[in-house]
């Protein structure tokens, strides 16, 4: 499986960006996707996930301003982001999370760069 993300800039505050991770190959084989980021110096930490089935969970930070969502038939998955604060700022990274069998396969995408100025 190979991703691809795009879609990151640099934004004011207050404003939006929509992330976008397209997948190689079928996203219905994939159990959940994510999103996750990183900012210097911290932790890469999840921020949104959305499962085959379209249940979907966000970070307490981004909940009410970030909204992750699939395109099955465009093998894509997108994360709308509104709202944006300095804090947002971080490397932004797509993750796909595939189970077979017994057997758990992560997979992640090269990074996107988000910067909001305040």
């Amino acid at each position: 499986v190979q991703l691809q993300a795009s879609g990151g800039g640099l934004v004011q505050a207050g404003g939006s960006l929509r992330l976008s991770c397209l997948v190689a190959g079928s996203i219905l084989n994939i159990d959940a996707m994510k999103w996750y980021r990183q900012a210097p110096g911290k932790q890469r930490e999840l921020v949104a996930t959305i499962t085959n089935g379209g249940v979907t969970n966000y970070a307490d930070s981004v909940k009410g301003r970030f909204t992750i969502s699939r395109d099955n038939a465009k093998n894509t998955v997108y994360l709308q982001m509104s709202s944006l604060k300095p804090e947002d700022t971080a490397v932004y990274y797509c993750n796909a999370d595939q189970m077979v069998g017994t057997t758990r396969s992560l997979y992640w995408s090269l990074g996107t760069q988000v910067t909001v100025s305040s």
